[in-house]
C-alpha cells in the first residue's frame, strides 16, 4: 500500500485556530485548519491530558485511507513519543473499531484515529478512543480541549524508526486482532453459505479487511482512493446508487452492506437495491437479539431516532432511554455499567451486546446477515414481520447546505419558539433534547438540528410513506426559507 504524501506547513503565529471536538472528533479541511501544525497542537494536548491521568500510559494510534493518514498519524506519534508515552502504531490502513479495539485488548489508556469518518474528501480530523474500547466520554474530550495550545509546539526531529529503536513506539496489526475477534463472534461459513451479499467499501478503510471475512461477497468501490471519487463517504440512500443499480442486476445477491470512511457505520440494501435505514436496523437489532437469541438489557438511541423503538421495547418489556446526539452520550452510559442490549443512532452509528462499546458497520452488517441466515428470511421478510407490530413508517433527511450564519439564524428561529406550524402541518408538541423535534396530529415528525462539524443544518423527518415523509420534508423546506 502507498500513500501520497504533502508537507502541510502553517505560518506560526499567536492567532491560531480553535480546535473543538465536534460529536465525533474534531474535523477540519486539509491543508486550512487541519495542518500538520494543529495535528501536533492536538496530540500534545491528549499526550498532557494521559500523563496527568494515568502512570506510563500507551496510546493506540490508526489511520482510516483518507488523504495524508500516515503522514499525520506521524505527526501524533512523534508529539506522544516525545513525551514519553509509548505509542502502538498501526502498520497498515485501519477501520476505527479496529483502533477501538487494540486499545483495549492492548490495555492501552487511549486510542487515536486518524479519520473524518464520512466527511467529503477535503476533511480529515482525530478522534478520541478510550481504555474501554469505544469512544472517549464528554468529560474527557473537554478536559483535553483544555490543554491544546494557542501555540505550534515543536515537532520531533527524531524519526519513527528512531523511536521504534528507543523502545517507545511499536507496530501492530490491528486487522489481525480484528479478524480473529470476528471469527469467533460469528459462524462465517453458515453466513456465506446461506446469505449472498454485495459490500460497498466506498473506497474507505473497510475494504481491506471486509474481503477477508466475507470472500465470497461481490465488492464495489475496494480500491485505495483518497478522493472518493468526489463523493462524501457517507453510507445513505444518495450516495449508493450506483450499489443499488449493482444489486438490482445481481439476482443472486439478497443483501448490501455499505460502510463510511472509518468503518463504523452502517449502510444496508435489500435484494431489490432499496436502501434499509438505521432506524429500521436497530428495530431488526432488537427483534434477534431479545427475540431469538434471548438476551436482555436497554436499548439506548439518539433523539434523530424513530419512536417505533420504544413502541417495540415496550412490547418486549426492555428498558430504553434516549441520548443527545452522539455516540459519545450512548458509549458514557455503557462505561458507567449500563447493561444496553442495543445503542444506536439514526446515521448508521451501532453498538450491541457481545462485542466492544463502539460503532461498527461490519460488526452490525453480519449480525443482520447472521439473522437472515438463522431464520431463512429475506430482509424484506423481517421488515414485514416488524411492521406487523409496530407499523409501517419511513425516514429521510435532508441537508441544506447553508452560510453558518443563516444556519445558527434558523436555530434561533427554534429556540424562541417561532415555528407553529411547517405548512398545513400544525405543531402538537415539541422536544429539544438536542436540536428541535416538532410533532403532528398524525403521528409524523421534523426535526431540525445544525451539524457540529461542516456549515450544514439538518432537517429529519418522519411519516407513514414516502411520499408523506417528503411532503413534510417539502412543507419544512417552505418554512425554513423565510427566515430572514
Amino acid at each position: 500500500m502507498t500513500d501520497v504524501f504533502i508537507f502541510v506547513y502553517t505560518t506560526k503565529n499567536h492567532n491560531m485556530t480553535q480546535i473543538k471536538f465536534g460529536t465525533d472528533g474534531w474535523r477540519a479541511i486539509i491543508a486550512k485548519e487541519y495542518t500538520t501544525d494543529n495535528v501536533a497542537r492536538v496530540a500534545l494536548a491528549t499526550a498532557k491530558w494521559l500523563k496527568k491521568s494515568h502512570k506510563s500510559p500507551k496510546v493506540v494510534i490508526g489511520y482510516d485511507a483518507r488523504f495524508g493518514g500516515p503522514m499525520f498519524a506521524e505527526v501524533a506519534a512523534k508529539m506522544f513519543c516525545s513525551e514519553g508515552i509509548k505509542v502502538l502504531m498501526a502498520d497498515r490502513i485501519a477501520t476505527t473499531p479496529m483502533v477501538s479495539l487494540g486499545t483495549i485488548r492492548m490495555k492501552a489508556q487511549q486510542g487515536v484515529v486518524i479519520t473524518a469518518s464520512h466527511n467529503p474528501a477535503s476533511y480529515n480530523g482525530y478522534k478520541l478512543k478510550s481504555a474501554m474500547g469505544g469512544p472517549s466520554v464528554p468529560a474527557d474530550i473537554e478536559a483535553v480541549e483544555k490543554l491544546i495550545r494557542k501555540t505550534v509546539p515543536t515537532i520531533p526531529t527524531e524519526s519513527l524508526a528512531d523511536y521504534e529503536t528507543a523502545g517507545m513506539l511499536e507496530y501492530v496489526n490491528l486487522e489481525e486482532l480484528y479478524l480473529k475477534e470476528v471469527k469467533a463472534g460469528f459462524d462465517l461459513k453458515k453466513i456465506q453459505k446461506k446469505v449472498k451479499i454485495g459490500y460497498d467499501a466506498m473506497y474507505g478503510a473497510g475494504q481491506f479487511v471486509f474481503p477477508q471475512i466475507l470472500p465470497n461477497a461481490a465488492l464495489l468501490h475496494c480500491d485505495y482512493n483518497p478522493s472518493f471519487m468526489g463523493q462524501a463517504p457517507e453510507p445513505i440512500a444518495r450516495n449508493l446508487k450506483e450499489f443499488s443499480k449493482m444489486l438490482k442486476k445481481s439476482p443472486k445477491l439478497v443483501a448490501g452492506l455499505a460502510n463510511d470512511g472509518d468503518a463504523d457505520r452502517i449502510g444496508l440494501m435489500d435484494e431489490k437495491g432499496n436502501f434499509v435505514d438505521s432506524h429500521h436496523i436497530l428495530l431488526l437489532l432488537i427483534d434477534y437479539l431479545s427475540q431469538h437469541k434471548k438476551l436482555t438489557g436497554e436499548v439506548i438511541h439518539t433523539f434523530s431516532v424513530t419512536g417505533k423503538v420504544r413502541d417495540l421495547c415496550d412490547m418486549y418489556g426492555l428498558p430504553y432511554q434516549v441520548t443527545q446526539i452522539g455516540f459519545k452520550h450512548i458509549c458514557q452510559l455503557m462505561n458507567d455499567g449500563v447493561d444496553v442490549l442495543v445503542g444506536g443512532e439514526e446515521s448508521g452509528g451501532i453498538a450491541i451486546k457481545g462485542f466492544i462499546p463502539e460503532r461498527d458497520g461490519i460488526w452490525i452488517g453480519l449480525t443482520i446477515f447472521e439473522y437472515m441466515a438463522v431464520t431463512g428470511k429475506s430482509l424484506n421478510e423481517l421488515i414485514k414481520g416488524l411492521y406487523k407490530k409496530v407499523g409501517r413508517f419511513t425516514n429521510d433527511r435532508d441537508d441544506l447546505h447553508i452560510s453558518n450564519d443563516r444556519k445558527w439564524k434558523i436555530m434561533d428561529y427554534c429556540k424562541e419558539g417561532k415555528f407553529s406550524k411547517f405548512g398545513d402541518y400544525k405543531v402538537t408538541n415539541t422536544e429539544d433534547l438536542d436540536g428541535y423535534k416538532y410533532h403532528f396530529k398524525d403521528g409524523s415528525w421534523i426535526m431540525i438540528r445544525p451539524s457540529g462539524t461542516e456549515p450544514v443544518l439538518r432537517v429529519y423527518a418522519e411519516a407513514a410513506s414516502k411520499k408523506k415523509v417528503r411532503a413534510v420534508l417539502e412543507a419544512a423546506h417552505g418554512e425554513l426559507g423565510k427566515v430572514k
